[in-house]
């Protein structure tokens, strides 16, 4: 399918590509979790929890394909909950990742969904995030 539409420019976008989508989901692929240039890595390594980073952006990716297609604005983690990792770092897997993200709920300024990194048949990274989108400042004369 498509490269993301997403609110990051440069090495800060992190997936290849979507897969999949439809109304509810999303499903991407990354493999810049092997770069080393990857800017999220500290000290040599990229820790497991920068896969919710990736999430993040497959969430944005969703809202853009389900919305107008323009990418959508930076928003704020609000907050992230029953986050599991069963891995302590994303740079040493070897496979593609898959990124997985599906919406719970969904308004003009914020959203919730659930969210899975997995590299095959196996699940690295999961959780549930909310985001809340600002409204624009008022523009000035």
């Amino acid at each position: 399918m498509t490269t993301p539409s997403v609110p990051h420019a440069g090495a800060m976008r992190l997936l290849d590509r979507v897969a999949a989508h439809d109304a509810d989901s999303i499903a991407c692929t990354a493999t810049s979790h092997r770069d080393p240039s990857n800017p999220l890595r500290r000290n040599g390594m990229l820790p497991a929890v920068c896969g919710v980073e990736y999430a993040l952006q497959a969430m944005a990716a969703h809202g853009a394909l389900t919305g107008d297609g323009d990418a959508q604005p930076p928003g704020y983690l609000a907050s992230l909950r029953g986050v599991e990792m069963a891995v302590e770092r994303l740079d040493d897997i070897a496979a593609d990742l898959q990124v997985e993200a599906r919406a719970l709920s969904r308004a003009a300024r914020g959203f919730v969904y659930t969210f899975t990194l997995a590299a095959g048949d196996r699940i690295l990274l999961s959780g549930q995030a909310a985001i809340i989108i600002p409204e624009a400042p008022p523009e000035t004369p």
